[in-house]
């Protein structure tokens, strides 16, 4: 389900305006009733929920590129963590901090080495 950010978003591209925090604000009051648009200051009309509805579909293919392209973008966990790893291994002070970290994951490399 698109969020409502992403359809009021495409809802202001469709009408030649962008996204400005000053001219309109979401917010949920976490009273079941999900999120809405509390502050509308363009000067095109605010979008009724039949128009918000109708960019679901794009909404949805905008959000799982958005996604995807997050996921190319950094290195996989398993990556990362390695890097953790290996940068606190070259600071005694961290290895000291962070010691039951360090210490698990050099037995699993000492066990398994490359």
């Amino acid at each position: 389900m698109t969020s409502l950010y992403t359809k009021t978003e495409l809802y202001l591209k469709a009408n030649s305006k962008t996204w400005d925090n000053t001219k309109v604000s979401l917010q949920n009051n976490s009273d079941g009733n999900g999120d809405f648009i509390a502050s509308w200051d363009y000067d095109i009309a605010q979008p009724t929920a039949e128009q918000l509805a109708s960019y679901e579909t794009a909404g949805n293919a905008q959000e799982l590129l958005k996604a995807n392209l997050a996921k190319r973008i950094y290195p996989s966990i398993g990556d990362q963590l390695d890097m953790l790893w290996h940068s606190i291994d070259k600071n005694p002070a961290l290895k000291s901090e962070y010691f039951e970290f360090y210490e698990a994951i050099k037995t699993v490399k000492v066990k398994n080495p490359k």
